[in-house]
């Protein structure tokens, strides 16, 4: 059948729905908008409140103080995709769910554009907000492009990240010309005009994306459950009760002894674990019970991996700015947003080579399973830590680093990324329970947001302990965490029941068929 006589949400180009492409250009200007903002953060807060250059004053923070705001900003952009999921699971659906996302982005950087603490605050609020609505459901709305067992699932995630990462890119090779000539605010202004434009396209494609995201009502039977029902049903498990509880108390005391952010984060947490134990003892049968606790598991690995990933936009982000030779063979000085844009350079360069890899090594027979590329990922990643190690030590011994320490590290970063994140969000369709996946999507991004919290931690004991002891500390533990998911690799895929078996089944008989139509 002719591309032209199918209907536009059935409508295929490059051998992909164009409903992809709609969700890639959205996803690309809200990733410009929020790369643009996470590059510029730790440099203007970090910079003199009296205006030392042409960007204009900045807020004269110190860098632990930075870096402790930067680290709970990029934690909670993706804590609120939990609420975000369960608010187009229950209430408004995917689609909409990313519409007021994106209409509440805008509003959020247009804030950003004044001058006043106030405005400062209370975009960084709207901003998580939107992000919380449209980063989980737009990304499940790609893995509802496809059907059940579709090989070109996770190449569409990739093509889906490269979207993500031409934004990073375009952002931060514009965002730091513009600081430089116009300031800081003038910057954040961008980042509002580029959302609009997602907006824009989002709402200009909706017939490619008629079968998708939609809110359904579903009539109640014995196997749907609320969410307040899973909570009341709480009561009345004992288990789970008391691990609610001690995980409350626990909260309490790291309200006390801690501070109040952390106190309301570890409540935070507390009522989600609730919600996910109530969610796996509802569940109908072990093989979606088993699945279940793999996707946890994989959780664990993505917390670790942008854990230590998230450094570039903290500690190296100042290492860039500090303690690196700009200067390009004599004729200028390369802006230290700029090396953001090495990311997002080499995602766009070896996002789909790097897919195509893996496809062959599975058509081959060889291991290729979603956890096997996680655990690779975060031993690749990990490894890139090393030339920031390199570049430490030659900063050492003469005062100054080579910026192509920098460009080797954010390599092997972007290397392991593509093994990793577009992965994992892949995996969680195929695994996740179909009543629960904007929610499982959302816990996914709030594990990523749990990791750049992580990341700001240690960024700021960078400067108690240093940072040749963080970057020597990242390898170690990043490689030796990947090594041991790949030791416990077969019985995690004993409990995913094959949810991954009959892909390359799909594609001999139907591969070549769906990619003429």
């Amino acid at each position: 059948m002719s591309n032209l006589t199918l209907k536009p949400h059935q409508r295929e180009l490059f051998g992909q729905p164009i409903g992809l492409y709609i969700l890639f250009l959205t996803e690309m200007w809200e990733r410009f908008s929020y790369y643009g903002m996470r590059a510029l953060l730790v440099l203007y807060m970090t910079t003199s409140a009296l205006g030392d250059d042409a960007r204009g004053a900045g807020l004269g923070w110190s860098s632990k103080e930075a870096l402790a705001l930067y680290g709970w900003y990029t934690m909670l952009v993706y804590v609120m995709s939990i609420p975000g999921g369960m608010i187009a699971d229950k209430l408004i659906g995917q689609k909409k769910a990313v519409l007021w996302g994106a209409i509440i982005l805008c509003i959020g950087h247009g804030i950003l554009v004044l001058t006043d603490i106030w405005a400062f605050y209370a975009g960084l609020g709207f901003v998580i907000l939107g992000v919380g609505l449209l980063k989980p459901n737009i990304s499940t709305m790609v893995g509802g492009l496809y059907k059940e067992g579709d090989i070109r699932r996770d190449k569409g995630f990739s093509i889906f990240y490269i979207g993500i990462n031409l934004g990073s890119f375009l952002a931060t090779m514009i965002v730091g010309g513009v600081v430089a000539k116009w300031g800081w605010h003038a910057g954040f202004g961008l980042a509002g005009v580029v959302m609009l434009l997602g907006l824009i396209n989002y709402i200009g494609g909706q017939k490619y994306l008629i079968n998708v995201g939609n809110f359904e009502v579903v009539e109640k039977d014995s196997n749907e459950v609320s969410y307040s029902q899973l909570f009341s049903k709480l009561s009345t498990s004992p288990k789970q009760l008391l691990i609610s509880l001690v995980l409350l108390i626990a909260s309490f005391y790291g309200w006390y002894v801690m501070e109040w952010g952390y106190g309301l984060l570890f409540v935070f947490l507390t009522v989600i674990t609730s919600l996910l134990m109530m969610i796996y003892k509802e569940l109908e049968s072990q093989i979606f019970k088993d699945r279940f606790l793999v996707l946890l598991v994989s959780f664990i690995m993505v917390i670790i991996f942008w854990g230590a990933f998230e450094q570039a936009g903290g500690l190296m982000n100042l290492y860039t700015d500090s303690k690196t030779d700009r200067n390009f063979f004599g004729l200028f000085e390369i802006p230290t947003v700029m090396f953001q844009s090495l990311n997002a350079g080499f995602i766009i360069l070896f996002a789909t080579i790097v897919a195509s890899l893996w496809a062959k090594r599975k058509l081959k027979g060889k291991e290729a399973s979603s956890l096997f590329k996680m655990a690779i990922g975060i031993i690749i990643m990990g490894l890139g830590f090393l030339f920031m190690v390199f570049a430490v030590m030659e900063f050492n011994n003469s005062g100054s680093s080579s910026m192509i320490w920098l460009v080797l590290a954010y390599f092997f970063h972007t290397i392991g990324e593509l093994c990793l994140s577009p992965v994992a969000l892949s995996f969680i369709t195929k695994l996740a329970p179909v009543r629960y996946a904007s929610l499982m999507m959302g816990v996914y991004f709030a594990s990523s947001g749990l990791g750049n919290k992580v990341a700001g931690i240690i960024g700021e004991s960078a400067s108690e302990f240093g940072e040749l002891t963080i970057f020597s500390g990242l390898v170690i533990f990043t490689v030796i965490i990947g090594l041991l998911f790949i030791i416990i690799l077969k019985p995690l895929k004993r409990l995913t029941h094959g949810a991954e078996d009959n892909e390359t089944e799909i594609h001999e008989t139907e591969g070549f068929e769906l990619a003429e139509n």
